[in-house]
């Protein structure tokens, strides 16, 4: 990967000018690259990892394994795309493995999770089954730790 890339991943709120030094590069270089990347949708976004427990969001999060019934023409991708323009809906992978696709969804209450996968994902043609699992505490997110970085804390060995 792209050390400029590495860099914007880690570190989205660097200024050009502070990517550059970091590089040991031209800051007109560090520009254009960034520009680049993003005109080629390489750079999707920028996006600042929320630690739930310190702001009231009360927001109920889960995970949703689906098995779906592959399409004739579209295979999975016609079924996931229309899975993914749900509100609800935050992340979505295809899997290998015991089921098809990965769902990350939030909501208000359990309920509307609940009424979510009921009325909305289960119910369209191609799905098979789902299995929610809600978060119930988040230990990292992204690659960064929830309650700060401890130092190497080590399991103590007993004979």
């Amino acid at each position: 990967m792209d050390p400029l890339l590495k860099l914007l991943e880690e570190h989205a709120l660097r200024s050009p000018e502070e990517l550059a030094k970091m590089l040991d590069a031209k800051l007109i270089d560090v520009k254009r690259r960034i520009k680049q990347y993003e005109d080629d949708k390489v750079i999707l976004g920028y996006k600042a990892v929320i630690n739930d427990d310190k702001v009231d969001t009360d927001l109920v999060k889960a995970v949703i394994e689906v098995k779906i019934q592959p399409e004739r023409e579209g295979g999975f991708d016609r079924i996931a795309k229309r899975i993914a323009k749900f509100d609800e809906v935050t992340s979505l992978f295809l899997m290998s493995g015991g089921y098809d696709l990965l769902i990350f969804v939030e909501g208000r209450s359990l309920r509307e999770v609940a009424q979510f996968v009921a009325e909305k994902l289960a119910t369209l043609q191609g799905v098979t089954s789902t299995g929610t699992h809600f978060m119930l505490k988040t230990y990292k997110e992204q690659g960064v730790m929830m309650e700060g970085e401890e130092g190497n804390e080590r399991l103590k060995v007993s004979p």
